[in-house]
């Protein structure tokens, strides 16, 4: 089965929210084994968070983080039957955007290490050592050219 047609919205009403985090809960929590109590933290109330829905289901989410004009694009989750039939793809091109029509100077995102190929594919790159966040081994990314003054890859 080839590539789906999602559609990709900005989630704004308590139903569209609550559908977001089942989504989220699903793919990290219950799939990923994350700690639920890390999975929803103090960014959700102030990001903007995106829906995507395949024939009215909703079947992926994501959320953007501004924050100086920094924009931090994470909680990536798309259901396991609909991975790799381009709601991924679908979502990160509508988080960076939203995060360039909102002024973003550098857009950054935490890569799962088996994904780092996804991210790459759509204009990232690594800067820095793996780091483990939520018991998962991650890289920092950054879109677009890499750029001394926001990609440090110095330890922390």
């Amino acid at each position: 089965m080839s590539g789906v047609v999602p559609r990709v919205e900005k989630a704004v009403s308590e139903e569209e929210l609550k559908r977001v985090f089942a989504i989220r809960l699903r793919v990290f929590v219950r799939e990923q084994g994350v700690p639920e109590e890390i999975e929803l933290d103090e960014d959700d109330p102030k990001a903007i968070h995106f829906l995507a829905r395949v024939r009215r289901r909703a079947v992926g989410t994501a959320r953007l983080v501004l924050k100086n004009r920094r924009a931090k694009i994470g909680r990536m989750a798309v259901l396991k039957s609909y991975r790799g039939k381009g709601v991924g793809k679908a979502l990160l091109k509508r988080a960076i955007e939203s995060a360039r029509k909102s002024g973003a100077k550098t857009m950054y995102l935490h890569a799962q290490i088996p994904v780092i190929g996804f991210y790459e594919k759509m204009g990232f790159h690594s800067v820095g050592r793996v780091f483990v966040e939520a018991g998962i081994p991650h890289r920092k990314m950054v879109f677009g050219r890499s750029s001394p003054s926001h990609c440090s890859s110095r330890p922390s």
